[in-house]
């Protein structure tokens, strides 16, 4: 009698354990994919942004037309990367290719002084800052979580239930 007790108390305990560790993995999971909805958000933003500064800098910037290629490209790249790490990638390379425009506009002193032009930078330059935040939140997030599912005996429950590793952005 006295057996059986015993290994009713242990196989509570273990599914005690269990269910918190698959919600505290859940937990997580959740937060990672909230946060990665937060990066989106700022991404759109910027990618709305990306045209109007085009438009406006074009007229001015005839000789310049490889610099505003590449922005409308990487900006193309980077709204349809399927996958986060991807993303990650494109995003990068429509950070250089406007760093180049933006460096190229200040050749341009009809350009420097227009306020348009003026606004829109400020704007991207706060939303990137926006995203560099919030793109490092999410990674610790993500390194959070896939540590969690890495650890000894979590890693049981998350195999058991199929978990997979968050991707870095």
């Amino acid at each position: 009698m006295y057996i059986v007790i015993t290994a009713l108390v242990i196989l509570g305990l273990i599914i005690i354990w269990a269910v918190a560790a698959y919600n505290g993995l859940i937990t997580l999971k959740n937060q990672v994919e909230n946060a990665w909805r937060q990066i989106d958000v700022q991404l759109k933003r910027r990618h709305d942004l990306i045209p109007n500064l085009v438009s406006t800098v074009k007229g001015a910037m005839e000789f310049e037309r490889d610099t505003l290629t590449q922005v409308i490209e990487a900006r193309a790249k980077a709204m349809g990367a399927p996958s986060i790490a991807e993303k990650g990638l494109a995003e990068n390379f429509l950070t250089e290719a406007l760093g180049k425009l933006f460096a190229l506009v200040e050749n341009y002193p009809q350009l420097k002084s227009n306020k348009n032009i003026l606004q829109l930078q400020e704007e991207l330059t706060s939303t990137e800052n926006r995203i560099g935040f919030a793109r490092q939140f999410f990674n610790d997030l993500t390194a959070k979580f896939n540590i969690k599912q890495a650890v000894f005996p979590t890693l049981i429950v998350a195999n058991l239930f199929g978990f997979k590793k968050g991707e870095y952005f």
